[in-house]
C-alpha cells in the first residue's frame, strides 16, 4: 500500500520513533554517573530528521526540548555542508545555540546504508564546567566569562575518532572530569541507541518510507496544533509578574510581562515590556524563553499533540534582545532556570484569562537550585548539585499537587540516602510545611523544607531561590502561597539569608531552605468543610488558619467540625467581603520597603 495513504503504518511508525526517543532517555538514566542526572534526571533526548528538525522528544524536560531546535540550527549553520558519518558535535555556548554553560548538547548524525537519515540529540546538565564557583551555577556571577568553559559548536568526534584536543581542553577546565566524561559517555550511549533503532526502522519500512514518515509527523503535528489553537478564543491576553531580585541588586524587583495574541490558528507570545537583562546570572536565552511558551501552550492544548517543530510552526515568540528574556553578551545565564520557571507562571497567568477552566494558580516558583562545592583534606574535590520543586497552584477542579515536580522541569528529587553516601552532607529534615499552601476552594500545594548539615571542613554554598517578596499568586479569589526562605543554622542564632546565596560554610553548619507554597484557586469560603478538616488532620493547615482563611471551626480534641460556629464564621467573613470585588489574581502583601521599580 502507498505509504502516503496508510494511516495504520504511519501510526505505528510515529509510536516507534517516539518510543526510540524514550529509549534514549532510559539509556542516559542507566549509564550516567552524576546525581543531577541519575537522581534529578536533568537531561533530555530527541531525534531530529536529516535536516536537523526536531521530530520526537524523550520523556524528560520540556525546558530542554523546546530549546533543542536552536542548538541544532547552530550545528547546521557551522557544519551543514560538511557533516560526515561518525561525527559527533558538542556545544554549550549560550550565545551560539546553547542555554547556559552546564547544559552540554551532543548531536550525532545517523547514517543508514550510507545515507543520513536523522540526528540523535542529547542534552545533559553537567555537575561542573569550571568557572569561579564549583557547580558553575552561581546566581551572582555578572558576566558569562565567570561562569565556566564556553564551548561553541565543535566537532568532538571526527568520523568516529575523538578529537583529543577538545577532550583535553574540557578535562583541564572542570573540577570533576571523571564524572563529566562519564556523563558524556552516557550521552554517546544514547546516540548509539538511536543509531541502532533507526537502522531497525529503515530495515522494516525502507529508506523512502522512513523519510516520508519523519516529514509527515511534522505536518501531522502542525495540522493537529492549528485545529486545537483555532478552538481557543481570539484576543489579547496579558499578564505581569515580578522576580524578587537578581542576587546582585538586592531588593530590586524584576518585571516579567507577556501578552498572548491569538488570531485564528496562530498565536504569538510577546515578552516586550519585560525587564532589561540584569547583572546577576538569571538571564534567559531566547531559546529558553521559547521553551517556556511551548510548554505553557502545550498544557492548555490536547495532550496528544506531539511537541516537535510541527507544533512550533504555529507559535511565534517575541522577546527583544538585551532583556532578561533574550540575553546578549556579556550577560550571565548560569541560574537562568529560575527565570524560566517564573516566566512559566507568568505565561500561565495570561493563559488563565484565555482558558480559565484549564489553568492553575502560581506554583512554588521552583526549581530551587542548591550546590555545595569544596575539597576534602587530600584535595579531592566534591560537588553536590540538587534541584528541587514541589508545589503546584490550586487547579480549577482540584487542589494543587505537592511533592511533585514543576511541569516545566519534570525533575525528580535526589534521595536522602544517596545524598548522604556520596557527599559530605547529612539530611536532617525533608518535610511539608504547615500553612504554606495558598487558601482557596482548591488550595495550593504545600511547600516543603530541607535541612542539611555539612560535615567536611569548608565549602562554598549556593542557593538559587525566589518567591520571597512576590509570593505565588492565587487566581479567582484564591490566596497567595507562603513565601520561601533560606536560613543558616536555624535555632537560637539563626541567620536569615538572601534568596540567592553564594557564601562559605564550615563543618557543622546547617542550612535550610523552605520552598514557597502554591497559590490557591477560587474562594476559600467555598471549600467543603470536610476537606478543610482533612487538611488540618494531615498537618497542612492549622486550626487557626482554618478559622481565619476558610471560616471553618474545628475542635482539635475530637477532630470534628463545629457546624454552627462554622456557619457563623463564614457569614461574618462573607459580610466583610460583600462589597469587595473578587480579584482575578491575589499576590499578597509585599514586605516593607519592597516595591516594583
Amino acid at each position: 500500500m502507498n505509504a502516503v495513504r496508510d494511516p495504520i503504518a504511519f501510526e505505528l511508525f510515529k509510536n516507534s520513533i517516539f518510543s526510540l526517543a524514550d529509549e534514549m532517555a532510559l539509556t542516559v538514566l542507566r549509564t550516567t554517573y552524576s546525581g543531577v542526572l541519575k537522581d534529578n534526571m536533568d537531561y533530555s533526548t530527541a531525534i531530529c530528521d536529516a535536516g536537523g528538525r526536531l521530530v520526537a522528544q524523550g520523556l524528560t524536560l520540556p525546558g530542554h526540548l523546546g530549546s533543542m531546535p536552536t542548538a541544532m540550527e547552530a550545528v547546521m549553520r557551522h557544519y551543514g555542508n560538511d557533516i560526515r558519518p561518525g561525527d559527533v558535535y558538542i556545544l554549550n555556548d549560550p550565545f551560539d545555540g546553547g542555554m547556559h554553560l552546564p547544559d552540554i548538547f551532543l548531536f550525532k548524525p545517523v547514517y543508514v546504508q550510507g545515507e543520513r537519515v536523522a540526528f540523535a540529540a542529547t542534552i545533559c546538565h553537567h555537575t561542573d564546567v569550571g568557572g569561579r564557583v564549583a557547580g558553575s551555577n552561581a546566581a551572582d556571577s555578572t558576566e558569562t566569562y565567570q561562569e565556566g568553559l564556553r564551548i561553541p559548536p565543535l566537532r568532538y568526534y571526527v568520523e568516529g575518532k575523538r578529537d583529543e584536543a577538545i577532550h583535553s581542553l574540557i578535562a583541564k577546565n572542570v573540577r570533576v572530569p571523571v564524572r563529566v566524561f562519564g556523563d558524556i559517555r552516557a550521552q554517546l550511549a544514547a546516540c548509539h541507541t538511536a543509531e541502532e533503532g533507526m537502522a531497525d526502522l529503515v530495515a522494516s519500512y525502507g529508506m523512502a518510507d522512513v523519510k516520508h514518515y519523519l516529514e509527515e509527523i511534522l505536518n501531522y503535528s502542525e495540522r493537529f496544533a492549528r485545529i486545537a489553537i483555532g478552538e481557543l478564543p481570539d484576543g489579547v491576553f496579558d499578564f505581569e509578574d515580578w522576580i524578587d531580585d537578581d542576587g546582585v541588586d538586592f531588593g530590586k524587583p524584576i518585571r516579567l510581562k507577556v501578552a498572548f495574541i491569538k488570531k485564528g490558528d496562530r498565536i504569538r507570545a510577546d515578552w516586550t515590556g519585560t525587564s532589561p537583562q540584569v547583572k546577576g546570572a538569571i538571564n534567559n536565552t531566547l531559546s529558553f524563553t521559547k521553551a517556556v511558551v511551548y510548554c505553557a501552550l502545550k498544557s492548555v492544548l490536547p495532550g496528544d499533540i506531539p511537541a516537535n517543530e510541527g507544533f512550533f510552526r504555529c507559535v511565534e515568540v517575541v522577546a527583544p534582545p538585551g532583556t532578561i528574556a533574550n540575553v546578549v553578551l556579556p550577560g550571565a545565564s548560569a541560574a537562568r532556570g529560575l527565570t524560566g520557571f517564573r516566566m512559566t507562571d507568568c505565561a500561565f497567568g495570561a493563559l488563565a484569562k484565555m482558558c480559565p477552566d484549564k489553568v492553575f494558580a502560581a506554583s512554588d516558583g521552583g526549581n530551587i537550585g542548591v550546590s555545595v562545592g569544596g575539597y576534602y583534606a587530600d584535595r579531592t574535590p566534591f560537588i553536590y548539585v540538587d534541584f528541587g520543586c514541589g508545589a503546584w497552584g490550586g487547579r480549577p477542579f482540584a487542589d494543587g499537587l505537592q511533592g511533585n515536580a514543576s511541569l516545566f522541569a519534570n525533575l525528580s528529587s535526589s534521595t536522602v540516602e544517596m545524598t548522604e553516601v556520596e557527599h559530605p552532607l547529612q539530611m536532617l529534615a525533608y518535610e511539608f510545611i504547615t500553612d504554606s499552601a495558598g487558601a482557596g476552594r482548591f488550595r495550593g500545594g504545600a511547600a516543603y523544607r530541607r535541612d542539611y548539615r555539612f560535615t567536611a571542613a569548608e565549602a562554598v554554598l549556593q542557593i538559587r531561590n525566589d518567591r520571597r517578596a512576590f509570593r505565588p499568586f492565587g487566581l479567582y479569589g484564591g490566596g497567595p502561597g507562603g513565601p520561601s526562605i533560606n536560613v543558616l543554622n536555624p535555632g537560637r542564632n539563626a541567620e536569615v539569608m538572601t534568596s540567592k546565596v553564594t557564601r562559605m560554610i564550615r563543618q557543622g553548619d546547617v542550612f535550610r531552605y523552605d520552598s514557597a507554597g502554591g497559590g490557591g484557586w477560587g474562594d476559600p469560603l467555598e471549600r467543603e468543610t470536610w476537606r478543610v478538616l482533612k487538611d488540618v488532620r494531615n498537618g497542612y493547615v492549622s486550626p487557626e488558619t482554618a478559622r481565619r482563611e476558610y471560616g471553618v471551626a474545628i475542635d482539635p480534641g475530637s477532630w470534628t467540625v463545629d457546624e454552627a460556629a462554622t456557619d457563623k464564621l463564614r457569614h461574618e467573613l462573607r459580610r466583610k467581603r460583600r462589597w469587595a470585588k473578587v480579584p482575578f489574581v491575589e499576590r499578597g502583601p509585599l514586605p516593607e520597603g519592597v516595591r516594583p521599580q
